[in-house]
């Protein structure tokens, strides 16, 4: 199978048919695993994958403080592995224009609504002209829901069990006082063996590769992640990037608080859509152990410049690859830690319950209106 230089398979095509060129937008603040499945979706459609990403300028015009700043975003994006290539300062309504401008076919988004500040579809334009695609969303995500948990720092967002102060959440960011929107309430998210190999890359190993391995929690899988494996990355030629997610249990035993945020199944998807990584191991070991190394045959383990924590017995976690003189310490150069983007959510919080409200409010009305034409086409036929 012919794979292009992201890991995922290129798609067949006669040499003589012309390449599809497929238009995304949004805010893309606070990447997560349901975003990179609406890019992975839209990038299944075509060839090549242009993604617009709004200014916060626009964003808090139009829904309320971004969380993560423009630079931020754009970076995050650029890093998934489906995105050919991004737009910065996209501008919010997507017209016919902007798809001339860039050589696009058409334009995909996933099944739920995005509205301006007065309510009105921001791709009313593009569904008009037949120039429009969807996509399925991703269950059981969403900004609004990891603002909530970042809010409550409550477990039992990977919990089966909902406890009331998650159910309170529920009401608080997932619906108003005159019921649920489909787009913003909130779901639990279920893990498939399908999803995971729709997001992983499926590459093996070649000769001449570097193994490199890296632990961690990789908690809302943020900018300070992407810029450590981005390093990491560039440590070799041909590096192939192993990540070690620690369970649940594990990570909250080192970060307390009621970390992680993301469920051990959640973190899964969102390093896998990263495209310096290479492979995940599911459940890693804290400590890495003699083992491991041999049996992913790895030459190098990086670990960025936050403390490292002793394992339960005291024990130095990187003693074996420090052994073997096979550690090394990456400074990333960017020093954003998951604690400071809950920081940054409880320091605006009447902010976020505000833009969370107002986005509801303006999709319940158009859900609304969707209803009654209905009512009205069906009393029309009958």
């Amino acid at each position: 199978m012919i794979r292009n230089g992201h890991g995922y398979p290129a798609p067949e095509r006669e040499p003589s048919r012309r390449t599809v060129r497929v238009w995304c937008d949004g805010c893309y603040d606070m990447v997560h695993y349901g975003h990179s499945n609406q890019l992975r979706q839209a990038r299944a459609m075509g060839d090549y994958l242009i993604v617009g990403v709004h200014t916060d300028e626009e964003i808090s015009r139009h829904k309320g403080p971004p969380v993560f700043t423009q630079e931020e975003r754009y970076k995050m994006v650029r890093a998934i592995k489906w995105v050919d290539e991004i737009v910065p300062g996209a501008p919010y309504v997507t017209t016919l224009d902007t798809l001339d401008k860039y050589n696009c076919d058409f334009c995909v988004h996933g099944n739920d609504i995005t509205l301006t500040v007065d309510g009105k579809d921001t791709y009313e334009e593009v569904k008009n002209a037949q120039r429009y695609r969807e996509c399925q969303r991703t269950q059981g995500v969403s900004t609004t829901d990891l603002v909530g948990r970042m809010l409550l720092m409550t477990k039992a967002h990977h919990s089966v069990e909902a406890t009331q102060d998650y159910k309170r959440h529920q009401d608080n960011f997932g619906k108003d006082a005159r019921g649920r929107s489909p787009w913003t309430g909130v779901s639990q998210f279920l893990q498939t063996s399908q999803k995971i190999m729709q997001f992983a890359s499926g590459k093996e190993p070649e000769p001449g590769d570097t193994i490199i391995y890296v632990a961690g929690a990789f908690d809302l899988f943020h900018i300070g992640h992407i810029d450590f494996l981005e390093k990491v990355h560039s440590l070799a030629s041909k590096p192939y990037v192993i990540v070690g997610l620690h369970f649940d249990q594990e990570v909250n035993l080192y970060k307390r608080k009621n970390y992680p945020i993301m469920n051990i199944h959640e973190r899964t998807l969102s390093v896998l859509a990263c495209r310096y990584v290479s492979e995940v191991v599911i459940g890693a070991p804290y400590s890495v152990t003699s083992d491991l190394l041999d049996h992913f045959k790895v030459d190098l383990v990086c670990h960025g410049k936050t403390e490292v924590l002793p394992d339960r017995d005291g024990s130095d976690p990187y003693a074996e690859p420090k052994r073997r003189s096979i550690f090394r310490t990456v400074d990333s150069g960017n020093n954003l830690t998951t604690d400071d983007i809950v920081q940054r959510i409880i320091k605006n919080r009447l902010e976020y319950e505000a833009r969370n409200q107002k986005k509801e409010a303006k999709e319940l009305a158009v859900l609304e209106a969707q209803q009654r034409r209905e009512r009205i086409i069906e009393g029309q036929e009958n």
